[in-house]
């Protein structure tokens, strides 16, 4: 029992380890990214280090012309199946990186929720200054994305399929956020 304890331990200093090592990485990350590292954190479930993880994989998110192609190359889109004039639509294709679409549906699990504004994330809100366009877009999305799995939840659809297309939405208002806040950075910049 004593060597599950310890070991207990050991891994809450490596999490707190890894944690601060974060920090200092987004700390001493460019300008940009570090303005879209704090504007992602208005979204609900999307603390620094899921923040920074989005970030550090898509990169910038302004290459992506619209959300949809940056849900594509996620692999959170359906897979299709064609043939004459029958489309059939199948689980998501899984193309691109499965660590973000893991981070993104564990965010999308924080939507089942009411939205509202309280503890940790007002907090977040108010120490990071997040320009008004960025917490309204926030807020579209919590209103959005509660309402969204409540209605697939009332359809009678499998909870890991609901938090599957709250994670594709939740993709949509992070392409906003990141397009918001992108070309802000780079105005102040120049």
């Amino acid at each position: 029992m004593l060597n599950y304890l310890h070991e207990v331990e050991h891994v809450a200093q490596r999490i707190l380890h890894w944690e601060a090592a974060i920090d200092e990485a987004v700390r001493e990350a460019p300008a940009e990214l570090r303005a879209v590292i704090e504007a992602l954190q208005a979204l609900r479930g999307v603390a620094q280090t899921t923040a920074a993880t989005i970030v550090s994989e898509l990169g910038s998110l302004s290459r992506f012309t619209n959300p949809r192609q940056l849900m594509g190359y996620r692999g959170l889109v359906a897979s299709e199946h064609s043939s004459g004039g029958k489309v059939r639509r199948g689980p998501i294709t899984k193309s691109g990186n499965a660590h973000l679409r893991l981070v993104l549906v564990e965010a999308g699990w924080s939507y089942h929720h009411r939205p509202n504004v309280t503890g940790l994330l007002l907090r977040r809100q108010k120490n990071l200054g997040l320009s008004d366009e960025v917490k309204a877009i926030a807020w579209k999305a919590r209103h959005r994305l509660n309402k969204r799995y409540k209605t697939l939840a009332a359809k009678g659809k499998n909870k890991n399929q609901i938090v599957t297309a709250i994670a594709r939405e939740l993709l949509g208002f992070i392409w906003a956020i990141g397009a918001h806040a992108e070309p802000i950075q780079n105005a102040k910049a120049n």
